[in-house]
């Protein structure tokens, strides 16, 4: 089933939102994430229940079904994929490819996406480390912790953001960290909660508690 492209941006935001507040999700969140009046979410909801995306019930909220869910995650893969192609074939930044691959997520041409994978090498994260969906529409969201967390002198590598707007990813370039960099803590400062980290390249920078919290690591 075609869906428009309203209705994609809609069943995205649902299912972003579904993993943040879990189930019932408010029309007011919805039309805050998209900036949208409630009426026209409402009238938008109306359509996706009638197209058995969404389960809607006055009062308790929104509910994804299979297919509303196998749909949006689908939109999700292409999202990133395109991102990874901008990233690493175009040589964008990471921090200029978010609105172009809102644009590109429509293409409907699922052959088109899965040469794409192909050539890409089958990635199984985005630019900014968030999981890419795989055909099937399976996800593997590995155990990941905020910086914030980490224990001291442990060689730990950052793999995902919480924050990922243009100004924050500049922030990062600036600092020189990545998706990738390996990192050691040298000492978390009590009185306002920012670290000092030293970087791979043995650079050691100071960062803020704000910044720690939305980068994410693994040991």
């Amino acid at each position: 089933m075609l869906l428009s492209f309203a209705e994609e941006n809609y069943l995205k935001t649902i299912y972003h939102l579904s993993l943040k507040e879990g189930k019932g999700i408010s029309n007011n969140s919805i039309s805050e994430i998209l900036n949208t009046k409630p009426s026209s979410v409402t009238d938008m909801l109306k359509k996706l229940s009638n197209k058995k995306m969404i389960h809607h019930v006055k009062y308790y909220g929104v509910n994804m079904t299979e297919k509303g869910r196998k749909e949006a995650l689908n939109i999700v893969r292409k999202h990133r994929l395109w991102e990874v192609f901008l990233v690493e074939k175009l040589k964008f930044n990471w921090d200029e490819v978010h609105e172009i691959a809102e644009q590109l997520e429509h293409i409907n041409s699922q052959l088109l996406i899965e040469k794409l994978d192909e050539f890409l090498g089958f990635p199984s994260v985005d630019p900014h480390g968030d999981p890419i969906p795989n055909q099937l529409g399976e996800i593997i969201i590995k155990k990941q912790i905020s910086l914030s967390q980490a224990l001291h002198d442990v060689t730990l590598t950052i793999v995902g953001l919480k924050e990922t707007s243009p100004n924050f990813l500049k922030y990062l370039d600036k600092m020189g960290v990545y998706i990738g960099c390996k990192i050691t803590i040298l000492e978390k400062i009590e009185f306002d909660g920012s670290m000092e980290i030293r970087l791979e390249n043995k650079k050691t920078i100071t960062i803020s508690e704000v910044v720690s919290n939305n980068i994410l690591i693994t040991e």
